[in-house]
């Protein structure tokens, strides 16, 4: 590494003292780094030069030449989070502290329309949401719901039969004026925001419902995405194999029993919201049971498999609350072989998950290695 990597790797060194730490005096992070107090002073200048950091008022009434704490600066670059979904798209925009500075959504169905549709629709909205929170975005990650490819393209998503090999990072760089953008899957997205702000356990199974179940599996504090970054692929977890057929091609899959169409239409229900309104009735309460057990087949599974100690539920399985959560306490109980039981919790997130993880990994990228002067 030559000196200008040095300078980089130690610029990155000090930028997350100051975020690990804020309020943090120079003197500190220099403590803490094992650098000098003049490399300190010099990269501190670096990262107030840049927008990154920002300088407090010194405390008073102390002895001595006081200090001026650093923080993170909330006022300087910001990450952009965009989600594409089955019948909704979202923008967010969260500074370098991961604080939410502006976010929406909004109804949009991709089921039977062009890929370019939905990707002008989440571009315009991701504009406005810019707009609103006032700061300079410096790059963008979109959620999506399906298998994410390496050079960022949505290779396959079975609940949009369109959306195949589409080249949504280049697509929407374009569109939001050459702004570089990243990919993920949605449910691995909300997985990281359910670690990074919502306070999740750093072995878990992440698990949400919505027009299909996404899943993803965190351990060691780090998403596992497997070979293929195709890890976490809950939904199509067989549950019954004699049951209806799939939009993935199979038959009895989780999604056909336990996602949100399945569950409303077991319950008689118009939407989300009427379920909701009338999940303690007869009919929609047993559809909820069913749907509840099922999913917990299909979790007990993979803990079995994987020997994690949390469940996390998302989307539509946090709103449902107990009742779902004790069908699926119930058959992780019967079924899983580990001791104590597996801690079974809700998203604190809500609908804004995948946006917050998506937004939220810009900026951490960026306090990983921050760009040099």
């Amino acid at each position: 590494m030559g000196a200008a990597g040095v300078r980089r790797h130690n610029l990155a060194l000090v930028l997350r003292e100051v975020a690990d730490g804020e309020p943090v005096s120079r003197a500190a992070v220099a403590a803490r780094t094992g650098l000098t107090r003049g490399t300190v002073s010099s990269l501190v200048e670096e990262l107030l030069d840049g927008g990154l950091v920002t300088e407090l008022a010194a405390a008073r009434g102390g002895t001595g030449r006081p200090a001026n704490p650093l923080q993170l600066n909330r006022s300087g670059p910001a990450g952009l989070g965009v989600e594409i979904g089955v019948d909704h798209v979202g923008a967010c925009v969260v500074d370098l502290a991961g604080a939410v500075r502006a976010v929406r959504t909004a109804e949009s169905d991709h089921r039977g329309r062009a890929p370019a549709v939905g990707l002008r629709t989440a571009a315009a909205l991701a504009a406005e949401v810019i707009a609103e929170a006032g700061l300079a975005v410096v790059g963008a990650t979109v959620a999506l719901p399906g298998v994410v490819g390496p050079r960022g393209e949505l290779q396959r998503a079975p609940n949009l039969p369109r959306w195949i090999d589409v080249p949504v990072t280049a697509e929407l760089s374009g569109l939001l004026r050459g702004l570089p953008v990243g990919t993920g899957n949605e449910a691995d997205l909300a997985a990281l925001a359910e670690l990074w702000c919502g306070g999740g356990p750093p072995d878990m199974l992440y698990v949400s419902g919505e027009i299909g179940v996404g899943g993803a599996i965190v351990l060691g504090g780090g998403l596992f995405r497997g070979a293929g970054g195709r890890a976490g692929e809950l939904g199509h977890v067989v549950v019954d194999p004699g049951g209806p057929r799939c939009s993935c091609g199979g038959r009895g899959c989780l999604e056909q029993a336990a996602g949100q169409d399945a569950l409303l239409a077991a319950a008689g229900a118009t939407d989300v919201d009427d379920l909701l309104a009338r999940q303690h009735d007869a009919v929609p309460a047993a559809a909820v049971d069913a749907a509840g057990r099922a999913l917990g087949v299909a979790l007990a599974g993979a803990v079995n498999l994987l020997d994690v100690p949390a469940v996390v539920l998302g989307g539509l399985y946090a709103r449902l609350g107990t009742p779902l959560r004790d069908a699926v306490a119930a058959e992780l109980d019967t079924r899983v072989l580990t001791s104590p039981p597996v801690d079974i919790r809700s998203s604190v997130l809500g609908a804004d998950a995948a946006l917050r993880g998506a937004a939220t990994s810009v900026v951490r990228a960026l306090l990983q290695l921050p760009p040099a002067s």
